[in-house]
């Protein structure tokens, strides 16, 4: 059961990691991977046009963020081209149609070990951070912005770049 799995628990911020052994760069936070600014793409956009655009900026998958801010999932180009194919969306089909909602976040103040615990199951984690922000009555609301997404492939990266061994 999950509230029994320790990486489950970590993963879901429910309790603090307690590996003995942890590697040198297990407590350096998220925002030391240099994330380039990510591809988002609005929920209207077809199918098709989010084929093209992934296709030609060079990315695996993007955002899909609503306009006022709220993160509804992923898009990857695979599960997008496999949905059109198989007939379970159209070329035509706005790209909410092909958006996984189930996905993992995580900010920029969290360590690099809990990402690692993220992407043992996860191809990937939305990079979110939390920004106040107030309305026109003076109240104010925290809202997450998508600050990047993050691979296994980008902590490696950082892994063999960084080795202090």
């Amino acid at each position: 059961s999950k509230f029994v799995n320790d990486k489950w628990m970590i993963k879901n911020g429910f309790l603090n990691d307690v590996q003995e052994h942890k590697p040198w760069w297990w407590n350096i936070k998220v925002q030391k991977l240099n994330l380039s600014a990510p591809l988002i793409l609005l929920p209207e956009v077809s199918c098709q046009k989010a084929i093209e655009i992934l296709q030609e900026k060079g990315y695996d998958q993007a955002p899909v963020v609503a306009e006022s801010g709220l993160i509804l999932g992923m898009v990857t180009l695979s599960n997008t081209l496999s949905s059109v194919l198989a007939g379970n969306a159209e070329f035509s089909d706005p790209v909410t149609k092909v958006t996984y909602d189930q996905f993992s976040k995580i900010g920029l103040e969290d360590s690099l070990g809990k990402l690692s615990c993220i992407l043992e199951n996860d191809h990937f984690a939305i990079v979110v951070h939390e920004q106040m922000q107030f309305n026109g009555n003076g109240s104010s609301f925290m809202k997450q912005m998508v600050f990047g997404v993050v691979t296994a492939m980008d902590l490696l990266t950082f892994v063999s770049r960084n080795d202090k061994k």
